[in-house]
């Protein structure tokens, strides 16, 4: 029976003065370099997400506003005009 790993080492390189405050961080909050690492990750990709779907509202708003919808009433009417 193969067993499957559940996590993958990853190497990364960066300047000698951002390593040491990375270590001193992850001393002061009492965590591995792991472990903060994967927390700030996601903390990235949170925020990545968030900003993409700012942006795609912004997008859409523009869009509507082209096509004379101001309001959630004059999208539905779009919607459903001809059904």
């Amino acid at each position: 029976m193969q067993v499957k790993k559940t996590r993958v080492a990853v190497t990364i390189s960066m300047p000698q003065d951002m390593a040491e405050e990375y270590d001193k961080l992850s001393k002061r909050m009492a965590k591995n370099r792991s472990v903060l690492f994967r927390e700030m990750f996601l903390v990235y990709k949170k925020h990545a997400l968030e900003t993409e779907f700012r942006e795609l509202q912004t997008y859409g708003v523009a869009l509507a506003r082209e096509k004379g919808l101001f309001t959630e009433s004059d999208v539905e009417k779009r919607v459903f005009q001809g059904r």
